[in-house]
């Protein structure tokens, strides 16, 4: 029989101590990397924001007459994002970062067409624009933090 590495009391004592880390204790051996939830706070918080964005729009093209397209299988094809796939932290951060970026053009590129001919919509997309670049501030400050 093999004989407990640590008395119960103790390793009580150390979760107690280190719940903050959620399962990551002491007993893993491997290297547990950056801390992730900064990261994951801000994907959580943009992600929401995001989906404002959506309803936003989505509310503006019907008050135009039109009507919005939230079909999954064409929604991808007209996004100005890519998916992608990566599991590394800095890669996910750098793919939002281009993201953002990309919005931010694109926005930028529809105000400045939409000129005076529809102030609404154009105020709408310059706060929406705001946000997207406060999103990129944010994933470019995590960059700076994983130096």
């Amino acid at each position: 029989m093999k004989e407990f590495l640590t008395d119960v009391e103790t390793l009580r004592k150390r979760a107690r101590e280190n719940m903050d880390k959620g399962s990551v204790t002491d007993a893993y051996g491997a290297e547990k990397g950056i801390d992730a939830q900064p990261a994951a706070d801000e994907f959580l918080q943009h992600a929401g924001e995001e989906e404002g964005h959506a309803n936003l729009i989505a509310a503006r093209i019907t008050q135009l007459g039109g009507e919005p397209d939230f079909n999954p299988d064409t929604l991808s094809g007209r996004s100005h994002s890519e998916y992608n796939s990566s599991t590394e932290l800095r890669e996910m951060i750098q793919e939002d970062l281009v993201a953002e970026r990309v919005a931010i053009a694109s926005y930028t590129e529809v105000i400045a067409w939409l000129g005076d001919g529809d102030p609404t919509t154009r105020r709408m997309l310059e706060e929406i624009l705001a946000m997207e670049e406060e999103h990129a501030e944010d994933m470019l400050d995590l960059l700076s933090g994983l130096n």
